[in-house]
């Protein structure tokens, strides 16, 4: 993936917005976010592993992940207020400890998959954060995340 085939944008301080286009088809792109054992394969900054993956994908459900980094667990949970398959998954969520205590202010993550014709343009949009610096932090782990992503999806079917 080229980086003209990637973008990022902070429309106010404490915003991100990501767009980006996977060589794979929308179906696949919407299924590596939707099946926890497709999202084990990808999820995370590089580096990162998803030793747990609790994932009710549908409106209302509820996810609790716990990332392993070279610096210890990261655990983070939510809920999917909108899940309209395979255009749009809207949660919000926020890291939290090993035992499900919210440690940061919740963020709403909305991603949009649409159709290319075989490929698919990812728009990534996550708010409000506290601080330009968890912002900051998250675009790294966000782009990294999306590395993955590509990573997984070249050898996905």
């Amino acid at each position: 993936m080229t980086a003209a085939n990637s973008a990022v944008a902070e429309s106010n301080d404490l915003e991100l917005t990501i767009t980006r286009v996977f060589d794979a088809p929308r179906s696949l792109v919407f299924k590596a976010w939707s099946e926890p054992e497709r999202l084990a394969q990808w999820w995370g900054p590089r580096g990162f592993t998803l030793p747990s993956c609790k994932l009710d994908f549908r409106t209302g459900g509820t996810y609790r992940f716990q990332m392993r980094g070279p610096d210890g667990d990261h655990w983070s949970q939510g809920v999917f207020r909108e899940v309209v398959e395979p255009e749009r998954i809207v949660m919000d969520g926020s890291w939290a400890d090993a035992d499900g205590n919210p440690t940061r202010p919740a963020t709403v993550v909305t991603v949009t998959f649409e159709d290319l014709g075989g490929k698919t343009k990812l728009t990534l949009h996550n708010a409000v954060f506290e601080s330009v610096t968890a912002r900051d932090a998250h675009r790294g782990g966000w782009t990294s995340s999306l590395e993955c992503l590509a990573e997984y999806l070249a050898t996905a079917a």
